[in-house]
């Protein structure tokens, strides 16, 4: 790799995750945090960015280690606080230095960057500050030497900083590792004033904020239909000339101006401003319908022919407002367009898709990082596949391979005698008049309607135990749902749980006591009801038997005398004579006698549950088996099954793989059926099975693997085995033996695909009888596994050693010659030589097998963490730890291998099958069986590791000779298939990534272009500018890294711009310099000022997650915790209804997560691999090391005797609301405090303190929580009117809530002086916007969006009442009055709107059409103003009832016009709404001017009449608004050292007057005033 790529590769990686080599940071951190944290005075902080990939080993090594505080407390991971003002003076300082001199109307540019510095936050290890000698815990990215978990003395971590005397102890203490006397942990970090001692390469980003890439800049022209500019004077900054050469070669109407300079090189300014003034006044909103018709195909056009297509695609779309006219007049090649026509009848006109090597990326999610670790991901296979020596062209199909489609379609083969169907829907009778047309199952019926086809589609069949209360009640509903004739074939299989318990402990075979006819063994009630169930079946019909469960439920309900519904013998007897009584020719009591004494039907009920036991289906106790898919047993889950598998049917009927003919059942198990199931084997879709890559332990030099000595099915030694399981079997123990025996039978049982190697592991005290068994395995495996009968011989030895060795005391010499006369014994049995067991074992090396025992240790322990007395299987690197060995049979190997291969092996091993290997550079003699079989279980498992869609998409059915790019490069192991529509968001965010992967990944590339076909408007309007590190980022001069800016250069002047960020998911971003409004950019107004600028900085990445409680519903309103172990609550949060997702704001660190304490931890646990713990709260462990992020799954149960409570009361439940208004401490109350310093940033949350008494002494009561927000400067200079306006009006407390996410730098610095001086608290609040919920484009109705959908989870769960007050309204009475009102128990209150007005009639859209239907009477509220109960809010989910009707809604592009207020009035039947008195909200533009002198507040309405300005209305409509504003610009003022503006106010003719004189006057000077 040359210098250049170097650089550049290594600012791409710089903040990404990795594995080994990790280069720690030092930065300071504050005495405050410190003491929150736990952290010791004496220790230091690090941040971790992992650089060790392959492609940066030759940019920089970076290897210092540092010791932690003496006291043994160490290293924190820190925050992404970027509170640095270092470069404040680079950006520009609010009193506008360093500014120049320039014609006004000169081009001018915007520049934006965003940044990151990080400080201090959650400790990485929090051990050791109580005691010195607690071990600490160790994270995923430390580097534990040798991983031995053996040590002689006693185990330690140790760091250590890095100087002259360490080398020497850092040797000595790997060696001591090597030989397993210490774990020696090293976890590297950079100490504050070390930089100089590793280099100016490794200490960047130690002391100075980074600027960051990977996100996008968005400049939108703006719709100023209403004028809301604030007119203050415009603030100056500073000049900053474009850093980038600007390519003169493009056209700007008509000219190239690269040539002109070339031929007139003395006149390069006064050209270069001619250009400047064309590409100013190029700016078009709006086309002519003529223009736009072909303008997609235009712009396809330009971009196929541009000798960089790439490059011109990205100044198209970054730029098009600019270059929209010239493309307009392109001349049109009709076979381009012909093409795409063409093609978008294969794909919607306008879609978007990409592929890296086949599998599609979800392209709303992609950004810079996750892309560069999808490359790194395709290259690190690459390059271990090639190491293999894997062909180039081998490797590339082997990465672009898909697992086929509905691999985690698993159904069980229940075919056999052992099933009794109760009805069945083609023979029987009842079922005649049934039409059999399998067509009708595609025909629409109403949603719930059933389709009555005589045809058995559906197998209900149910396993279960008939004496359990499950069982019984599953029959009950069976019986049910057939007597109505419910359109499905239903069945049973029938077992003894207490049968299966025999089975289990007699090792899986039928109990000693099972075959002996032996009548006075005790017989369960289980055996005998299935017993009977067989005599009535076979004398009486299969109804009566079902009957006869039926009866037997009956009786057990109607006992009386019966504890808990228990069934008993007499309710079993009573409905058998019930049974058959009717029929029977002798008394059913003498019957029932003689069946109970004679056992008949025995054997039928002992196979019946073996055959349940070897299905593995015992454990499920109630099954459902839907055509072989299980499920649980309860009617609902049977509706879903039944529905899931419609769909599936109808697809195929649509397509003709299923006809009238075809017998369902047989197709789906013979396609996809298999002969056990295992919950472990076959997991749910939403648990993701551990994997780890076996490519180091096979490339590496010594290995463990290497020296495996495989076992085969007989006569199958020399066939290639795509399956390889690995055995990690503890010798010592029976469970052990037992999982070795069954590996064994595996083999036996026989076995074409797999083969079976065995990991022995024991403790370091094992004896003499374990070594030489060892031994003698180890002999028999590399000398006699070809021989036919070498599976029996390991059989009987495990056997003969299980019984002799594993429970006896150490053994004896003579012992032992006995224990090798055995071994020789069987070997001579089984046509095996004993000489090499005489020879060898008597003589064998105990140190040598004790040294593989601890290389295999070490093996199991750095792979996966496994102890010494732990089991497991490694199947093509899938791991698995049996949860009970003893149930773990030779079948369960048999679906693994099934499983595994069908789902992830099949597809490798058919590619790695056709390599033609005597073309390749290997040695002959290694062109073996087991060195395929070695690639294929290294290939699968390194593949396994790939976190990636499984989807793909046909891209090659489109054409691509006229529209598309096609990019070749030779022996690419990168392919993207991509379909883009140029003139699109997608396609102004992929182009610039595509361009930097082309520029330095070298991929292969083909890119279908697929725009609009038919255009009626802009498809865009705005400028857009993708971040991304280039070689500019690095100084011509020095060392240093300024990194990379979003630079737009010569933007209009005269049109009014609104700056977005396009940023990573996980990123909360915030603004932190930014003189200028980015609300309302209007360059014009810059003055002599060259360049608008702004920085941002990274505030916090976003945790979110997913909780789910299987077979229920997500667990909605559920509050968890977010913290460290120290502090455990931090952060809080719900969970949501919708997805279950939950969402929290965190730093860089290690975190806990939670059940909050209450009604949550009360009902529920949270399930760690499975299992939950009823006893004690569990918490899970999270590390936020990167820039991505985390997504957590979790998974919830109810406490036992906790499963029929609910978690939330019903909206309409008032009894409910009372007792828990009552209770309260178990809901809220008994919450921590919020902490604000780690929710919304250092300055986040004030109790603002007064500096005037008088006013301190007259805020007493309970406090006001407002809530609003306000996005420009003009909206902020509202806000703090309306501020000042409720302060003067109120005596009580105040708190305001301020949404953050667009408040300018200056209100943030502003606000704390204000709370101060005028004694109020405020808090900055931000929730991002969640991933899977459609998200709005438009600026504006974002902002509308956070006002009402996330205010369940965007305040702290212990605030329960908050008022909206848009930042345009003028308080005028005591808000104290509002916040106490009662809402009679409705979640939200609003005012409806003003009908007094005459003059809006023709505005009032919801007194017609669809809204006065929808309404029923219910008024329309405005949103301007209103309250939240939130503890009602969430206790009847109303925010995931919003959320619901949003997503319906929103993806309607009419729908939700004015989102913020359609969406409350529209879900207000789901979710009621208190009508406030009127009185509390007048608005000029809807109420009559008769009331305005009773308004409590005055909201300034947009007109849509007048569309007056918000600043003239304000001072005309708002009496005391002047002064107001006055007070609030001179309090700014004086903050900021400026001089207050002197604004002239127009003067309007009859000023209304605040006075309260008779209504009829004051609505006559109102009416003046209009006029």
């Amino acid at each position: 790799m040359n210098c250049e790529s170097a650089k550049l590769f290594a600012i791409l990686f710089l903040t990404r995750a990795g594995t080994p080599g990790i280069l720690w940071m030092n930065v300071s951190i504050s005495t405050i945090v410190r003491e929150s944290l736990g952290l010791a005075k004496t220790s230091r902080v690090g941040l971790s960015f992992t650089n060790s990939r392959a492609v940066l080993s030759s940019f920089c090594v970076v290897a210092t280690i540092w010791l932690g505080g003496v006291d043994g407390t160490t290293l924190g991971l820190p925050s992404i606080m970027a509170r640095s003002y270092a470069l404040r003076g680079a950006f520009g300082m609010r009193d506008g230095t360093g500014q120049v001199t320039g014609e006004n109307r000169k081009p001018k540019n915007v520049q934006v960057a965003i940044r990151a510095k990080w400080s201090g936050t959650p400790l990485l290890l929090e051990a050791g500050a109580e005691d010195s000698f607690l071990q600490p815990e160790l994270f995923d990215f430390d580097h534990i030497h040798f991983e031995f978990k053996y040590c002689e003395s006693g185990c330690y971590s140790l760091w250590s900083s890095w100087n002259d005397c360490f080398k020497e102890f850092h040797v000595n203490l790997v060696q001591a590792a090597k030989e397993g006397k210490v774990k020696y942990v090293v976890r590297p970090v950079l100490p504050s004033g070390c930089e100089e001692k590793v280099g100016l390469c490794g200490a960047v980003g130690a002391t100075d904020s980074l600027n960051l890439g990977g996100y996008g800049v968005e400049l939108a022209l703006k719709n100023m239909e209403y004028k809301a500019m604030d007119d203050s004077m415009i603030k100056k900054g500073v000049t900053l000339e474009d850093p980038r050469t600007e390519d003169l070669s493009q056209e700007v109407r008509g000219f190239i101006f690269s040539k002109i300079l070339e031929r007139k090189p003395e006149l390069t300014s006064e050209i270069m401003a001619f250009r400047d003034y064309l590409l100013s006044s190029t700016i078009s909103e709006t086309l002519d319908v003529w223009e736009l018709k072909d303008l997609g195909h235009q712009t396809a056009q330009r971009i196929i022919h541009a000798s960089d297509p790439l490059q011109s695609m990205q100044e198209i779309n970054q730029n098009f407002p600019t270059v929209v006219s010239s493309l307009s007049r392109m001349k049109l090649n009709d076979s381009i367009k012909d093409e795409i026509i063409a093609n978008q009848r294969m794909i919607p006109p306008g879609k978007s898709l990409m592929a890296l090597n086949g599998a599609l990326i979800n392209i709303e999610d992609i950004d810079l990082y996750l892309l560069l670790d999808m490359i790194h991901q395709e290259l690190s296979l690459a390059d271990q596949f090639s190491k293999l020596k894997i062909p180039d062209n081998v490797i590339r199909k082997l990465l672009s391979t898909v697992p086929p489609p509905e691999s985690n379609m698993v159904r069980i083969d229940f075919r056999s005698t052992h099933v009794h169907y109760l009805n069945n829907l083609e023979e029987d009778a009842m079922y005649k008049r049934w039409r059999s047309n399998l067509n009708e199952i595609l025909m629409p019926v109403f949603p719930g309607q059933l389709r009555y086809i005589r045809k058995n589609l559906f197998h209900a069949v149910y396993v279960l135990d008939p004496a359990t209360s499950c069982g019984l009640e599953v029959i009950e509903m069976i019986t049910s749902l057939y007597e109505n004739s419910f359109p499905m074939r239903f069945g049973v299989i029938l077992y003894s749980t207490n049968f299966i318990k025999k089975i289990e402990i007699s090792g899986g075979d039928l109990p000693a006591s099972a075959t002996k006819d032996d009548s006075k063994v005790e017989e369960d009630i289980s055996s005998l009801i299935i017993r009977l169930f067989f005599h009535i079946k076979e004398n009486h019909g299969t109804r009566s038997a079902f009957r006869f469960l039926s009866h037997i439920n009956t009786l057990r309900m109607d006992s009386a005398d019966s504890a808990d519904d228990a069934l008993e013998m007499h309710h079993v007897e009573g409905a058998f004579v019930d049974t058959v009584l009717p029929t029977a020719k002798s008394p059913p009591q003498d019957l029932l006698l003689k069946l109970e004494n004679e056992q008949t039907f025995k054997e039928h009920a002992q196979d019946s549950a073996m055959f349940v036991f070897k299905l593995g289906l015992d454990k499920m106790q109630c099954c459902l088996l839907m055509n072989g898919l299980v499920y649980d047993s309860n009617e609902e889950t049977l509706m879903n099954a039944m529905n899931e598998e419609l769909l599936r049917i109808q697809e195929q009927v649509y397509y003709g793989q299923i006809s009238s003919h075809t017998d369902i059942l047989d197709k789906f198990l013979s396609e996809s059926g298999i002969n056990r199931y295992n919950p472990q084997i076959i997991v749910d879709a939403k648990v993701k099975p551990r994997f780890i890559s076996l490519a180091s332990s096979i490339l590496g030099g010594e290995s463990v693997l290497k020296d495996v000595n495989y076992l085969h099915s007989p006569e199958t030694i020399d066939d290639l085995k795509p399956v390889t399981h690995l055995l990690a079997v503890d010798i010592t123990s029976k469970k052990g033996i037992k999982l070795l025996r069954e590996g064994i039978r595996f083999l036996i049982g026989g076995s074409k695909s797999a083969r079976l190697g065995v990991l022995f592991s024991a403790s370091e005290d094992a004896d003499s009888s374990i070594l030489l068994f060892l031994k003698a395995f180890e002999i028999t495996a590399s000398t006699y596994s070809h021989k036919k009968k070498v599976l029996d011989f390991l059989d009987q030895l495990c056997s003969f050693y299980e019984h002799r060795f594993i429970l006896a005391s150490p053994i004896t010499s003579e012992i032992t010659q006995a224990f090798i006369d055995k071994i020789c014994e069987f070997a001579e049995a089984n046509g095996l030589t004993s000489k090499a067991y005489r020879s060898s074992l008597p003589e064998y090396s105990a140190g040598e097998v004790r040294k593989h025992l601890n290389e295999v240790a070490q093996f199991l322990y750095s792979q996966l963490g496994l102890e010494s007395d732990t089991n497991a299987v490694i199947t093509n690197g899938r791991v698995m730890f049996p949860i009970d060995e003893s149930n773990f049979l030779s079948h369960d190997l048999n679906l693994l291998e099934s499983v595994e291969f069908k789902h992830r092996i099949k597809h490798i091993w058919e590619i790695i099958e056709e390599v033609n290997w005597q073309d390749i550079d290997v040695d002959p003699d290694m062109l073996t069986s087991k060195f395929v079989s070695d690639i294929i279980m290294v290939v699968s498992s390194s593949m396994a590791m790939r976190d990636r869609n499984s989807e793909s998409a046909r891209f090659e059915i489109l054409s691509a000779e006229y529209s598309a790019i096609i990019l070749n490069s030779e022996n690419a192991t990168i392919h993207i298939d991509a379909v883009i529509d140029p003139l699109s968001p997608s396609g102004q965010k992929l182009s610039p990534l595509l361009r930097v992967l082309q520029k330095y990944a070298k991929p292969s590339m083909r890119i279908v272009l697929n725009p609009l076909s038919f255009l009626v408007d802009l498809p865009l309007k705005n400028y857009y500018r993708y971040v991304l590190p280039t070689m500019d980022d690095f100084s011509s001069t020095d060392y240093t890294v300024n990194g990379p800016k979003a630079f737009f250069a010569n933007m209009p002047l005269s049109k009014t711009l609104t700056m977005n960020l396009d940023v990573p998911e996980p990123w909360l971003v915030e603004p932190v310099i930014a003189i200028h409004d980015l609300d309302n950019i209007l360059l014009e107004n810059l003055g002599d000022t060259r360049t608008l600028q702004a920085v941002f900085e990274l505030e916090a990445l976003v945790l979110t997650g997913h909780c789910s409680e299987k077979d229920h519903e997500p667990p909605r309103g559920l509050q968890l915790i977010l913290g460290t172990k120290s502090s455990p609550h931090l952060v809080d949060t719900l969970v949501m209804a919708n997805l279950g997702y939950w969402q929290m704001k965190v730093f860089p660190g290690v975190w806990y997560l939670q059940l909050a304490p209450g009604r949550s931890s009360e009902l529920y646990v949270l399930k760690e691999d499975g299992d939950a713990s009823q006893g004690k709260s569990l918490s899970k462990r999270i590390t936020i090391n990167d820039l991505r992020g985390k997504v957590i799954h979790l998974e919830v149960m109810k406490k036992k005797s906790k499963e029929q409570e609910q978690l939330l009361v019903s909206a309409d439940d008032d009894n409910q609301s009372q007792e828990t208004k009552g209770n309260q401490n178990s809901w809220n109350s008994n919450f921590l405090k919020w902490a604000s310093c780690f929710i919304g940033g250092t300055e986040q949350s004030i109790k603002g303190k007064t500096l005037v008494d008088h006013v301190k002494g007259e805020r007493h009561g309970k406090t006001i929580n407002i809530f609003s927000i306000a996005s420009g400067h003009l909206y902020e200079r509202f806000l703090k009117i309306m501020i000042l306006s409720v302060l003067k009006n109120t005596h009580r407390p105040v708190k305001f809530w301020f949404i953050k996410n667009y408040l300018s730098p200056q209100f943030k610095d502003m606000i704390p002086h204000m709370a101060q001086h005028y004694g109020f608290e405020y808090e900055l609040i931000t929730y991002k916007w969640p991933t899977w919920l459609h998200k709005q484009k438009e600026k504006q109705r974002i902002i509308w969006a956070y006002k009402i959908l996330f205010l369940d989870v965007i305040f702290p769960l212990s605030l329960e009442k908050v008022v909206f007050v848009d930042a345009d309204q003028i308080v005028r009475a005591d808000m104290g009055e509002l916040y106490d009102m009662d809402i009679k128990g409705r979640p939200l209150a609003y005012t409806p709107f003003c009908d007094n007005n005459k003059d809006m009639d023709g505005y009032r859209f919801w007194r017609q059409g669809f809204w006065k239907e929808h309404l029923r009477g219910k008024p329309y509220h405005i949103s301007a103003l209103y309250v939240v109960d939130l503890k009602k809010f969430r206790q009847t989910a109303a925010g995931d009832n919003l959320r619901v009707v949003y997503e319906t809604l929103s993806k309607d592009p009419n729908s939700l016009a004015n989102l913020d207020q359609d969406l409350p009035n529209y879900a207000q039947h789901a979710v009621p709404i208190y009508s406030l008195p009127q009185e509390w909200l007048w608005c000029e533009s809807w109420c009559g001017n008769a009331t305005k002198s009773k308004a409590k507040t005055i909201d300034l309405c947009n007109n849509p009449m007048t569309k007056e300005p918000k600043l003239q209305g304000a001072r005309r409509i708002v009496s005391e608004w002047p002064d107001l504003d006055l007070e609030a610009r001179r309090f700014t003022a004086k903050i900021l050292g400026d001089e207050v503006e002197v604004l002239e106010t127009p003067a309007y003719p009859n000023q209304p007057q605040t006075s309260k004189s008779d209504s009829s006057s004051e609505e006559d000077l109102e009416s003046k005033s209009e006029l």
